[in-house]
């Protein structure tokens, strides 16, 4: 199950969740999570005028905070590895991935 972003993909095989995102420097290595650690999952959906995005959270951690303002709109940060944001066009797919994990994580 795949996920098309708007720098990057999130793929999920039923076990491991793998976010690569596109480089927007040096290429970073792209982020390997297992279902069955996380504690939940924030999904935004995408609207006419901003992206949504979707979010991983794991055991003692607080998710990455959304950023504010025009060219944001209400996102997590690029920066952050366990979130991608999501254009208009994916919210279906990104609404079976996160039921698809939670589903496995459960």
């Amino acid at each position: 199950m795949d996920v098309k972003g708007v720098l990057g993909t999130i793929t999920f095989d039923g076990e491991w969740i793998t976010i690569t995102k596109t480089p927007a420097g040096p290429k970073p290595a792209p982020a390997r999570i297992r279902a069955a650690d996380l504690t939940g999952t924030r999904y935004k959906p995408a609207t006419r005028l901003f992206h949504g995005y979707v979010q991983f959270v794991f055991p003692g951690s607080t998710a990455s905070g959304e950023r504010t303002g025009v060219a944001f709109g209400g996102r997590p940060s690029y920066e952050d590895p366990n979130s991608l944001s999501i254009p208009r066009k994916s919210n279906d797919a990104a609404e079976k991935l996160v039921a698809a994990v939670e589903q496995a994580r459960g």
